[in-house]
C-alpha cells in the first residue's frame, strides 16, 4: 500500500522569522499526522532552525535542491552530508525551475539522485513537459525522457526510496492545474515505464506525486485517482491554513 506524501516547496519565500512562524503553526496542526506522510522543504537558511521545531513531529524536513559532490570547490552549494547534519531526510531533485534557469539536465538530476540516496537521503525527483511540448503532442516523449535518464542505474531498491513528482510546467505557478483526468493518464504512464524497467512490483510500490497549482479545493479530486500518491505544493504551501487543509484534504 503506498502511502500518501505531501511536499511543502517554500521556494525562495520566507526569512528565518517566517520561516519558524509557518514552520510551527503547522507542526501544531499535523504534529501527530500518521496517515499523510508530510514534508516541508524550507529554504537553505532555515533547513536547521525548522528541523529543531519538527524534530519530535510527524512533519518531515526536506530541502530544494543538493549537489552530487561530497565536498569542494563549489561556491555556492550545499552536500548531502550538511542536509543530513540539520536533519533532512528527503531532498527535491530536478524541478523544473532548476531546469529553466539554472541549467538542470537529465544527467546532472541523475547524478544528485544516487548522491542523495547514497547519503541516506529520499529524493523527490520531478519531471514534467512545458506547454508547447503538450500541446505538440509531446508529454509522452519528454516524460520518458526525464524519467528513463534521470533515474538511469538505480537499482530496484534505490528506486523504491524515490519519489517521483510529475510536473506540467504549464501548470506551476499559473492556477491551471491538470485535471484529475490528465494527471492520472500521465503518473499511469509513469507507472508502466517503471513495470517494463523494473517489475510490476516495484512499478506498483512507488510513489508518484503530482504537483501544479494544488489547492485545497482540487486536491482531493487528484488524490482519489488510483496513480496519483499525493502532492508537490508550491505557493499554497506558504500559507499554513491552505497547506493544512490540502493534507486534510488527502483523508476525504
Amino acid at each position: 500500500m503506498r502511502k500518501v506524501i505531501i511536499a511543502g516547496n517554500w521556494k525562495m519565500n520566507k526569512t528565518l522569522s517566517e520561516s519558524i512562524e509557518l514552520a510551527n503553526l503547522i507542526k501544531r496542526s499535523l504534529y501527530d499526522m500518521t496517515e499523510i506522510e508530510v514534508v516541508i522543504c524550507p529554504p537553505y537558511t532555515s533547513l536547521s532552525d525548522v528541523s529543531e521545531i519538527v524534530r519530535d513531529s510527524a512533519v518531515k524536513l526536506g530541502a530544494q535542491d543538493v549537489h552530487w559532490e561530497k565536498e569542494g570547490a563549489f561556491t555556492g552549494e550545499v552536500s548531502c552530508s550538511m542536509l543530513k547534519s540539520v536533519g533532512c531526510e528527503y531532498v527535491i531533485i530536478g524541478h523544473s525551475e532548476r531546469r529553466q534557469f539554472f541549467g538542470e539536465t537529465n544527467e546532472t538530476v541523475n547524478k544528485k539522485a544516487k548522491a542523495a540516496l547514497a547519503a541516506g537521503l529520499r529524493p523527490i525527483v520531478c519531471v514534467g513537459e512545458k506547454l508547447g511540448e503538450r500541446e505538440e503532442g509531446k508529454t509522452f516523449d519528454v516524460v520518458k525522457d526525464h524519467v528513463e535518464n534521470s533515474l538511469a542505474g538505480l537499482s530496484k531498491d534505490e528506486m523504491l526510496r524515490v519519489v517521483i513528482a510529475y510536473e506540467p510546467v504549464w501548470a506551476i505557478g499559473t492556477g491551471v492545474n491538470a485535471t484529475k483526468e490528465q494527471a492520472e493518464e500521465v503518473h499511469a504512464y509513469i507507472r508502466r515505464l517503471l513495470k517494463k524497467k523494473y517489475d510490476d512490483s516495484t512499478a506498483r510500490l512507488v510513489r508518484i506525486q503530482y504537483g501544479g497549482s494544488v489547492k485545497p479545493d482540487n486536491i482531493s479530486q487528484l488524490i482519489g485517482q488510483e496513480d496519483v500518491d499525493g502532492a508537490l505544493v508550491g505557493g499554497a504551501s506558504l500559507k499554513a491554513d491552505s497547506f493544512i487543509d490540502i493534507v486534510k484534504g488527502c483523508l476525504k
